[in-house]
């Protein structure tokens, strides 16, 4: 899935200087989220990371990415510092 994702979502982000850096699902209360991690050069805000995060749902929604269990996505960046 983390593929899948970083190639459908890659270039529709690219001009806002983020990247999608990794995708994996964890399961919070029963519940399994897509986490979505971005990273940029620079330092990303939340309006950067709301705007980017727009894009990235229409997608996921528009081409059906997620499996039935995964009920929920979460997209945040990247800790500037982490490996």
């Amino acid at each position: 899935m983390k593929e899948k994702i970083i190639s459908l979502v890659g270039k529709d982000i690219s001009h806002l200087g983020v990247f999608v850096d990794d995708v994996f699902v964890s399961t919070e209360e029963g519940k399994d989220i897509l986490n979505v991690v971005l990273d940029s050069h620079d330092m990303i805000d939340l309006n950067l990371i709301t705007e980017a995060s727009r894009i990235i749902n229409k997608l996921i929604d528009d081409n059906h990415v997620l499996e039935d269990n995964i009920y929920e996505v979460d997209i945040y960046s990247k800790e500037k510092g982490e490996e």
